[in-house]
Parts: structure tokens; sequence; C-alpha cells
């Protein structure tokens, strides 16, 4: 048992010695079998090729090289070790290549969180690229949860989020994906006038917000309003976009509404004397998640909509 700790011991102290740059000399020098050659190819001094060979002939208790002329002729321990240095620079050159990903040979599960809107918006164009390019890629969409979106992706229950700006974590990587619009609209077969219509008369008449996190008659754009002065007369909130159209066209209300779900044949739109702030809609990733070639991918696919 001593002697097998010894030999163990001794074999880790030789691995602690030697160096990646003290592999390439030694297989230089088994391939030229010249001083002045290997140091030109290394870009290396003489001096320094025959320091690393010093070092290396203490390392392994043999002289490896003998020279005979102008040449280095390798001694039998140096000749039994040519093929395996081979294996390790080129087992060492595989772990620096760049890893190769092709979409169709992916083979994976993915998990996607994504707001309601997010799902009706972008995700039917994504996974009709997915199925046709990445047809051994599986996805997983779940409902977007504010609350606890961090402690989930930091886990790794989520590979990506798609949603708005507020509703991501600051510690979270992420890219715009695009600017959208809310526009006003109403069921198609409401008798809002077909003029324009003013901030203060759409501020009075009963609306439909959609508030996804939070069951409260608040909406997004309540702030924009009150800058003009102007209160929302908010008498319905729902959970989801979905539902809007089908609400709207049963009521007399009007709701504001992304200009990416339309045209719906439900509803029309609305024309008003403005329009509130675009918005933006991102994806969102762990940093750790930085480098994979599946997150980038898909994240250029939601770019290119």
């Amino acid at each position: 048992m001593k002697q097998h700790l010894f030999v163990l011991d001794t074999i880790m102290n030789g691995i602690s010695r030697l160096d990646i740059k003290q592999l390439r000399v030694l297989n230089a020098l088994l391939d030229l079998k010249n001083l002045s050659q290997v140091a030109r190819k290394m870009g290396l001094t003489q001096q320094a090729i025959s320091e690393q060979l010093r070092k290396l002939r203490d390392l392994f208790d043999d002289r490896l090289f003998i020279r005979q002329g102008n040449s280095m002729v390798p001694t039998p321990k140096a000749l039994s070790m040519q093929q395996p240095i081979i294996h390790i620079l080129k087992q060492l050159e595989t772990l620096l290549e760049p890893e190769l990903f092709t979409p169709q040979t992916y083979k994976g599960v993915f998990t996607i969180s994504a707001t309601d809107y997010a799902t009706q918006a972008l995700l039917p164009q994504l996974f009709n690229i997915t199925r046709r390019e990445a047809p051994g890629l599986k996805l997983i969409v779940r409902d977007f949860a504010s609350d606890n979106v961090n402690q989930l992706i930091t886990a790794g229950e989520l590979d990506l989020l798609i949603s708005f700006p507020e509703f991501i974590p600051d510690n979270l990587a992420y890219v715009t994906l695009l600017e959208e619009q809310h526009l006003c609209i109403t069921g198609c077969e409401n008798d809002l006038g077909e003029e324009q219509l003013t901030l203060a008369k759409i501020a009075a008449h009963p609306q439909l917000v959609v508030s996804p996190s939070r069951a409260n008659l608040r909406g997004s754009h309540d702030q924009w309003f009150a800058n003009k002065g102007l209160k929302r007369n908010i008498v319905m909130s729902v959970p989801s976009f979905s539902a809007v159209p089908d609400i709207l066209h049963t009521t007399d209300m009007l709701a504001f509404y992304p200009s990416r779900l339309l045209p719906n044949s439900k509803v029309k739109q609305l024309d008003i004397e403005a329009l509130p702030p675009t918005f933006k809609v991102i994806a969102a990733w762990h940093p750790r998640t930085n480098n994979s070639p599946i997150h980038r991918w898909l994240i250029e696919q939601l770019q290119s909509f």
C-alpha cells in the first residue's frame, strides 16, 4: 500500500512539473531533430529550447536526445513517448476548438418562460422554425411568473425568458427583440365614431386592461394619461391578451392592445389623437449560458421576426 502511494505521489509530482510548452518542444524535437530548427518553428531562442530540454531530461530522468553533429538523436525513452505526446496534443487542440453547433442534429430540452403576449406574437413563428430546422429540439413553455422568475432561472429550471424589461431581474443578460406599439381598439360592432377621438373621450370611456401579474384595475398607460391630466375609466381587468377580443366583441368597452396581435375579426382599431409610448419586448437568460450555442441560435431566430 505504501509503495502504491509512493508511486502515485511520484506521478502526480511529475505531472505538476510538466506543461504544454514542454510537450510541444519534445514533439518538435522528435519531428525535426534539430535545436535551431525547433527554435525557429516555435519562435523561441535556441537557448530557450535547450533550457526546456534540460527540464525534460530532469523530469523523465533520461537524456532523451543525444547530439550527433547538427542532429539530435532521440533515445528509446524519447521514441516511446512520441505517439502518446501526439495524442495528448491533438486532444488539447480538440478542447480549444469552438463547439460546432448544427440545429438539424441538436437534441435536447429547452424551457421558455413567456408572457401571454410573447406566446401569441412570437412563439408560433419560433416553433415553425424549430420544427423545420431543429427537429430534435424539444420545447417547454411555461407561464411567466415575475415573482419567482429569478429563482427559477438561477436553479436551471428555466432557460430563456421572453417578457418586458420591468419584469426582468437586473442580474440577467438580455437583448431587445422588438419595439411594440399599443393601439386603441373596441368591438367591431360598437358605434364609437369613425372620427378621430380625443384622449379625454378615450379616458372617460369604459376600458378593459390586461394585468397578468397583479389582479387589479391598473393599466400600463395610467401614468401617460395622468401626465395629461386625465384619469382612465378602467372597469375590468383580465390576466391575458387572448381574452380581450372576445370580451370587447360583446361589450361597449375599449382597450389598448399590441399591434402584433392584430388584425382580429372581432375588433377594430380606433383613430385617436395620440398613441401611448412604445414598449420593448426582450429575451433574457442567465449569464452562465452566455456562450450556449442553442441559446444564441434561438435568440437569433427571435430577433429575425
